[in-house]
């Protein structure tokens, strides 16, 4: 399906719940967290319903995302029903990796074709810093247990930690066939709140890995790059200090039934309780309404989003 603009959307993000077994800074706040009442949550059928709907208008892609995704029970479930969709041929997961290796053989057996693990260092003492939690091995190795299943995998790191632990975690792409991605820190919920200097550009990367170099294979969002003899690729996505709107292709499901064509705009349109074809037209009309881009994203000032990530779905 074409937008107003022309740009083909055939991505759908699905955030299956609120709720985390983390408390990354940067995401949320340590306690008080306010979570959506159970009543609240889209059924899996729900999601499904309207998977089924997006795949008719031409989506081909589904990544479910949370809070944490894996802390939803029998998520393999839901996975198994987008594999039964016709025309959805990507079903993927984010996740912070904590409980991606006892449920592994599940969602593999049920359908999914690839991962997003989040990770911002590797090492413990920072992680503990960011999430608020241990877990750095654990998280590690969930990632090679999805390489040796034959799992593609993205590690997804927010650049805030010493830029030393940022070199070493691009060392992750040198003996992995994986991509690691620095996605720019945004000034979305609690990150608005991060002094000005924690907003560095992924160039700070490019200034610490001078030997990577540019490769010109299609990375979506990502600019691509490799170090020297890798196996693997390091990815700049960069929200803040580089414009890609032209080039979305996706739209948010909330968890609480709410489509968001554009992550940093407040304008959400309810899908819930919709079916049959008032909810293919809403689909269609909140498609049509993606706004050309977003406003500037300006360190100290948050975005016009209008809830936090673990609220909206990464």
């Amino acid at each position: 399906m074409k937008d107003s603009l022309g740009r083909t959307i055939n991505y759908l993000r699905v955030s299956v719940t609120d709720r985390c077994n983390l408390r990354c800074r940067y995401c949320m706040p340590e306690e008080g967290v306010e979570w959506l009442p159970h009543e609240d949550i889209l059924s899996y059928e729900d999601i499904l319903r309207l998977a089924a709907i997006f795949a008719r208008l031409g989506g081909e892609k589904v990544r479910l995302t949370g809070g944490e995704p894996l802390a939803r029970k029998g998520l393999a479930t839901l996975v198994a029903g987008l594999r039964a969709i016709d025309g959805i041929r990507e079903i993927a997961v984010t996740t912070n990796g904590a409980l991606l290796e006892e449920q592994l053989p599940g969602l593999l057996a049920a359908g999914l074709t690839g991962v997003n693990i989040s990770l911002d260092t590797l090492n413990e003492w920072t992680f503990r810093q960011i999430t608020r939690r241990e877990g750095v091995r654990r998280t590690v190795k969930a990632i090679d247990t999805c390489l040796a299943a034959g799992l593609p995998v993205k590690v997804n790191c927010v650049p805030i930690a010493p830029e030393e632990e940022l070199v070493e975690l691009a060392g992750l792409a040198k003996g992995r066939s994986l991509a690691v991605r620095f996605i720019e820190l945004m000034p979305l919920g609690p990150g608005a709140q991060f002094p000005p200097e924690a907003f560095q550009p992924c160039s700070a990367v490019l200034e610490r890995l001078p030997e990577l170099r540019a490769l010109r294979a299609p990375g979506g969002v990502a600019r691509l790059y490799q170090l020297p003899g890798a196996v693997g690729r390091v990815g700049l996505i960069s929200p803040v200090s580089h414009d890609f709107c032209a080039r979305c292709d996706r739209v948010r499901l909330t968890s609480d039934g709410k489509l968001k064509p554009c992550l940093h705009s407040d304008k959400e349109i309810s899908l819930r309780g919709l079916t049959g074809r008032a909810l293919r037209d809403a689909l269609a009309a909140a498609i049509a309404a993606k706004p050309r881009e977003h406003p500037p994203l300006t360190p100290g000032e948050a975005t016009a989003g209008g809830r936090p990530m673990h609220r909206i779905g990464g």
